[in-house]
């Protein structure tokens, strides 16, 4: 069971990677923060240094668990140090070439028995566990955005996934402080096939003139009780990211109620992206 997981490799020191390290690290697991160079890792490292800080100016933890968490964090650019990993957590770009290639790379460099997780929100566990000899110890933990605020943990199950395997990472999530919720294998599982088309049809409502960007996310937030409107959520996740779920829930599904807007569409194309390039909906 999970007692058995005692170091975790993180790989992928973006916002959701360096978010899972700095919440893994804190609950006492010794972490691999692994990128493909230093400069992300770095950046990735400033993040939870700065993400502790704040925690500790609002005593939610003290100055010595801020130390402890860091010190327990080796960060790398050498994918081979993940051998040495329990757990692994992919925690990559919405690229499903990259995972592909990211999974089966990590089954020929782990050891039998240790599990490979993924953070992605919209690809098919089932598909990754595919590109391994170990499909049963595959399985998808989705996390929210902010990691170390957000309480849920999507569990997904692959077509293969064991029923230890689950079990382990239900435990492990429950350990994190996290509340693990489970679902299956379907494109967008249940978060972001109910949030996505939400977002999707916001940017309609905005090219569609029906309503300006600050208008359209406080009805959502005054009128149904969002603490973000759609359209500023869409800036936090990224405009990209979002794009990229929509796509998969349109070629996979096949119904046009998934088809991304043009609007969106347009937006990645210039670049916009959401608070990570600085411009989205909004400027910051």
């Amino acid at each position: 069971m999970s007692a058995n997981i005692k170091t975790i490799a993180v790989i992928g020191a973006g916002t959701m990677g360096n978010g899972i390290a700095h919440v893994c690290s804190l609950h006492g697991y010794r972490i691999m923060l692994l990128d493909v160079k230093d400069e992300f890792v770095e950046h990735g490292l400033a993040t939870i240094k700065k993400n502790l800080a704040r925690q500790v100016a609002k005593e939610v933890i003290s100055q010595q668990d801020s130390d402890e968490a860091l010190a327990r964090i080796s960060p790398g650019t050498d994918l081979a140090h993940a051998a040495a990993a329990d757990l692994v957590i992919e925690a990559v770009s919405e690229d499903t070439a990259l995972k592909l290639e990211l999974f089966s790379n990590l089954d020929s460099i782990c050891p039998p028995e240790t599990i490979l997780a993924s953070n992605t929100s919209s690809v098919s566990i089932t598909l990754l566990a595919a590109a391994t000899k170990r499909p049963g110890q595959v399985i998808g933990m989705h996390f929210m955005n902010p990691v170390p605020m957000m309480k849920l943990v999507e569990i997904i199950r692959g077509h293969n996934t064991s029923d230890t395997t689950h079990n382990t990472i239900v435990e492990l999530t429950e350990k994190l402080g996290k509340a693990p919720v489970t679902a299956n294998d379907y494109p967008g599982f249940v978060a972001n096939r109910v949030i996505m088309p939400m977002i999707n049809e916001a940017v309609f409502c905005l090219m569609e003139g029906v309503a300006e960007a600050e208008a359209i996310d406080q009805i959502m937030r005054l009128g149904m009780n969002h603490p973000l409107g759609p359209l500023a959520l869409a800036d936090l996740i990224g405009l990209d990211t979002c794009l990229s779920i929509m796509e998969v829930l349109h070629n996979q599904l096949g119904d046009d109620k998934y088809r991304p807007c043009p609007l969106l569409r347009r937006m990645v194309a210039a670049g916009h992206l959401g608070r990570k390039t600085k411009r989205g909906f909004y400027e910051y």
